[in-house]
C-alpha cells in the first residue's frame, strides 16, 4: 500500500478502530464465542474490543494465523489484518541452546545463523514478530530470567544483539524472516536481590555503561519493535517512563518502532502505586510512547475516555496507529495478510535436516567444559566400561522453559546420543530431577498428579538409587546427568539456592566414593554452585538447556568427534552469597588482591573467598593453547592513532581447537572509578594441532572511554592496562599510555 494509501485508511478509521491497532489479546479470546466469553470478562472488556484488536500474541501455526486472520478482517470494519507475535527466543520448532548457552559460543555469525532459521520457521507458521533478542545485562545467577540473556558483559552483548536482530530480519524482503522486538527496556537485569519484577535502581553511570549498550545495538541493527520492562527504573516504572522511552530511545536513538508493554505492564503501574486507575496508566503510558498495550484494558478502556474529556490529543493516538499500521504495511499484510505463511511450507520448513544440523552444532560450541582432571574426556568406549546415570539420561525436556513453540518429543536425549556410540550404555535413572514437592508446587504450573508422578514413592526412589550405585560399580567410568527443572529457570524463576537438588547430591556422593571416573553434565538454565561438587568428580560439562540436538552435541563432545570450545558469559559463584557476582566490578580502596591492608580489613569474607570458582569467558578444551608474546606497537597512543595488540598462540597438542582470544583493559586513573577490567574485543579462531597462530586486535582511543554520570560519553589521558588471555583471569598484561 502506498504512503498516501495508507493515511487515507488511517484518516477514515473510527476513534475506537484506532485504539483496537494499540490492544494485543492472547490466543484464547479469538475461540468460540462460548470458549472466549470468560477471558474476555475476567479482562474486563467488550466483544468489540476482540474485534478491532490490531494484534495477538502467541497465535501459531500457519492453520491457526490463517484462520485468526480470516474471521478477524471479516468482523474489522476497514478489514485491517493483525500482526502476529510470538516468543521465540531461540527457536520456534527446532530449539537451539538457551540465549546464555548462545553467549557461551562466542561465535556471533553461528548465532545469527540461528535467528535466521528461527525466523524462517516463525514466518512458515505464520508469526509475524518475534519478542527477541532479550538483551538484560544479567550479574545474578538468583535471577531466572538469566536464561534468556547472552550474558554479564555489554560489549559482547551489544554484538549479539546486532547479530540475532539482523538473522531474525534480513530475510523480511522474501518473508522468510519476522520483525524483531528487542527487550526489556531497561536494565530489567538489575533487578534487587535476583527478584523477578522486582526493583531496578543504579546511577546513571552504571546504566548507561552496562545496561543500555545492547538495546542501542538492537536499534542500530534496524530492529522493528522495543519491549518494556516489567520493572521501576530509579523510581518509574519504565512502562511510563518518558525520560527512557521518550527522550533515550525516540530521541537520542532515533528509535521509529513500535514500543510495545510487556504482559499487563500498563495495568500495573497501579499496582506500582504510579496511577491511580486504568484511565490514568493508559494516558501516562500513552504519554511517554508506549503504542502497544499488551494483555490489559487499560488502553481498551481509558484512551476513549482521555479523548472525550479532552485530558488527550486524538492526534497523539494517531502517531500512535501510524507506527502499528506502518509495520504492516512494511511487511505487506496489506496484499498478504497471511505473510507468506502455509501448511505446506510450515511442514517443509520446521525440523529440517539441516537445522537439526545446525542446532547440533550450536550445541556443541555451547558446551562449557568446566573440569577435566587427568584428561578422563574424551571417553574412550572400547577401552572403558561405561555407564549413564542420572534422572536427565533419558530425559527429552532438554529445551528450557521458553522454547514455548518446541516439543520435547523431537529433541534427541543423552541416552540417544550416546548410543551412537555405545549402542548397548547400560543405563540407570538413579534419582528424580527434584523432591522437593513444595517448590514444584511453587512453581505454579502442576497438579497434584503430575507432582505425584515427578516425585517417585520413597520405595522406588531407593530402589533407584541402589540401581544406580550396583551399575556404577560395575562400570570404569560413570557418567551422571544431573540438572534443574526446566521450569526452575526462566521467567519467575528467582531462587536462593543455586546447588543442584540434594536428592542428586546425595546420588553424586555415594557414586563418588566408589573411586569411579566419574563425568557430570549440568543441565541448567544459570550457574549453579559446584564448589562441594568439583572435588567429587573428574569432569565436568555445563550443557545449559541444549535444545533439540542436544543429546547428540553432547554425545559428540564426551566421545571426542568435537572438541570443547564454549566459554562461559557468566560468572560462575564459589557460594550464592556473592551473588550478584561478575567480573567487571568496580575499582575499591582495599581490594583483596594486592592491598596495602592485610588480613581482615581488605573487601573480602570471611567465610568464603570473594573469587568466583568459574570467572567470565572461562572454559577448558581438549587442548592447552599456550599464550605468549604479548605486544603493543607503541606505548604512547595519541587521540589520532590506532595501537595494535598482538599475541602468540600455541598448541602442541594433537587436537585441532577453536580458542576464544579475550582482549581486556583498564584505565587505571579516572575522574569516576572503573572497572577492574572490561572487555574490549575478542577473536574465536582455529589453532591446528601443532601449530603456532598470531592473533592481532586494533584498539581505537574511543573505544577506550566510560560515561559519567550525566550519561556523557568521556575520554581521559592517562595509563591504561591492556590484559588478552583465555578468559578475564588468565591474561597476559601490558601498558600504555593515551596522551
Amino acid at each position: 500500500m502506498k504512503e498516501t494509501e495508507l493515511k487515507e485508511l488511517l484518516n477514515d478509521m473510527s476513534l475506537d478502530e484506532k485504539i483496537g491497532q494499540l490492544v494485543q489479546l492472547s490466543g484464547e479470546f479469538f475461540q468460540a464465542n462460548d470458549i472466549s466469553y470468560g477471558p474476555r470478562e475476567k479482562l474486563g472488556i467488550t466483544q468489540k474490543t476482540v474485534d478491532l484488536t490490531g494484534s495477538v500474541l502467541n497465535v501459531a501455526g500457519a492453520e491457526a494465523t490463517r484462520k485468526v486472520q480470516d474471521h478477524q478482517m471479516a468482523v474489522q470494519p476497514h478489514h485491517i489484518p493483525v500482526l502476529f507475535m510470538s516468543d521465540v527466543i531461540y527457536g520456534y520448532k527446532t530449539i537451539y541452546p538457551i540465549p546464555l548457552g548462545l553467549g557461551a559460543t562466542w561465535n556471533p555469525d553461528l548465532v545469527k545463523k540461528a535467528f535466521a532459521t528461527a525466523a524462517d520457521e516463525a514466518s512458515s507458521a505464520g508469526i509475524q514478530v518475534g519478542y527477541a533478542p532479550m538483551l538484560d545485562t544479567v550479574h545474578d545467577a538468583r535471577w531466572g530470567r538469566v536464561l534468556e540473556s547472552p550474558g554479564e558483559d555489554p560489549r559482547l552483548n551489544s554484538i549479539y544483539a546486532q547479530a540475532m536482530v539482523t538473522g531474525f530480519q534480513d530475510g523480511l524482503k522474501d518473508k522468510k524472516g519476522i520483525a524483531s522486538c528487542f527487550k526489556h527496556f531497561a536494565g530489567y537485569g538489575g533487578v534487587e536481590a535476583g527478584r523477578e519484577y522486582n526493583s531496578v535502581d543504579m546511577s546513571i553511570s552504571n546504566l548507561y555503561q552496562n545496561y543500555l549498550p545492547a538495546y542501542k545495538a538492537a536499534v542500530k541493527a534496524g530492529a522493528k519493535m522495543a519491549m518494556t520492562s516489567l520493572t521501576s527504573l530509579n523510581g518509574v516504572p519504565s512502562t511510563a517512563d518518558q525520560w527512557l522511552l521518550k527522550d533515550v530511545l525516540r530521541k537520542a536513538w532515533r528509535f521509529k518502532g513500535i514500543i510495545i508493554s510487556d504482559y499487563a505492564s500498563i495495568y500495573e503501574l497501579i499496582k506500582h502505586g504510579f496511577a491511580t486507575d486504568e484511565t490514568d496508566a493508559a494516558e501516562k503510558a500513552i504519554n511517554a510512547s508506549m503504542d502497544i498495550d499488551m494483555k490489559s484494558p487499560c488502553y481498551a478502556n481509558g484512551l476513549k475516555k482521555l479523548v472525550t474529556n479532552g485530558k488527550l490529543d486524538e492526534k497523539k493516538i494517531d502517531e500512535t496507529v501510524w507506527r502499528v499500521l506502518s509495520l504492516k504495511n512494511e511487511l505487506h499484510l496489506f496484499e498478504d495478510p497471511y505473510f507468506g505463511s502455509s501448511v505446506e511450507r510450515e511442514k517443509k520448513s520446521v525440523l529440517s535436516e539441516e537445522k537439526r544440523k545446525l542446532s547440533r552444532k550450536i550445541a556443541e560450541e555451547a558446551i562449557v567444559m568446566l573440569q577435566n582432571k587427568d584428561n578422563v574426556l574424551p571417553l574412550k568406549p572400547r577401552d572403558e566400561k561405561i555407564a549413564l546415570i542420572g534422572p536427565y539420561s533419558t530425559e527429552h525436556s532438554l529445551l528450557g522453559m521458553w522454547a514455548v513453540h518446541g516439543e520435547p518429543k523431537d529433541s534427541i536425549s543423552i541416552e540417544e546420543g550416546i548410543k551412537k556410540y555405545i549402542p548397548n550404555i547400560k543405563v540407570a535413572k538413579g534419582t528424580d530431577i527434584g523432591r522437593n514437592r513444595k517448590m514444584l508446587e511453587k512453581l505454579g504450573f502442576f497438579s497434584k498428579e503430575q507432582i505425584d508422578q515427578m516425585i517417585s514413592p520413597e520405595v522406588i526412589e531407593q530402589k533407584n538409587n541402589e540401581q544406580a550405585v550396583s551399575l556404577a560399580k560395575q562400570s570404569d567410568v560413570v557418567i551422571l546427568a544431573m540438572g534443574e527443572n526446566a521450569l526452575e529457570a526462566g521467567e519467575a524463576g528467582a531462587k536462593t539456592n543455586l546447588c543442584l537438588p540434594q536428592n542428586q547430591l546425595s546420588l553424586i556422593d555415594k557414586i563418588s566414593k566408589l573411586g569411579k571416573k566419574v563425568v557430570l553434565l549440568i543441565i541448567s538454565g544459570r550457574p549453579l554452585v559446584l564448589t562441594n561438587i568439583v572435588d567429587k568428580v573428574d569432569a565436568i560439562l555445563e550443557c545449559w538447556f541444549p535444545g533439540t540436538e542436544g543429546g547428540n552435541a553432547i554425545a559428540n563432545i564426551l566421545f571426542g568427534k568435537a572438541n570443547p570450545s564454549g566459554r562461559l558469559t557468566m560468572t560462575f559463584p564459589y557460594d550464592v552469597g556473592q551473588e550478584p557476582i561478575y567480573y567487571n566490578h568496580m575499582s575499591t580502596g582495599r581490594p583483596v588482591h594486592n592491598s596495602q591492608h592485610v588480613g581482615r580489613f581488605v573487601s573480602k569474607y570471611i567465610d568464603a573467598p570473594a573469587d568466583p570458582l568459574y570467572p567470565f569467558g572461562y572454559g577448558l578444551s581438549y587442548d592447552q593453547i599456550k599464550y605468549s608474546d604479548l605486544k603493543l606497537d607503541k606505548e604512547k597512543l595519541s587521540r589520532n592513532e590506532e595501537l595494535n595488540v598482538s599475541i602468540k598462540l600455541t598448541n602442541d597438542s594433537n587436537w585441532d581447537c577453536k580458542e576464544t582470544v579475550q582482549l581486556y583493559f583498564h584505565d587505571k586513573v579516572a575522574s569516576l572509578v572503573q572497572p577492574v577490567k572490561r572487555l574490549l574485543d575478542f577473536q574465536k579462531v582455529e589453532v591446528p594441532k601443532n601449530s603456532s597462530k598470531e592473533v592481532t586486535f586494533m584498539i581505537k582511543p574511543q573505544q577506550l572511554g566510560f560515561f559519567d554520570n550525566h550519561g556523557q560519553y568521556v575520554l581521559e589521558n592517562g595509563k591504561f592496562d591492556i590484559f588478552v588471555g583465555r578468559n578475564s583471569r588468565d591474561c597476559l598484561q601490558k601498558e600504555f599510555l593515551l596522551d
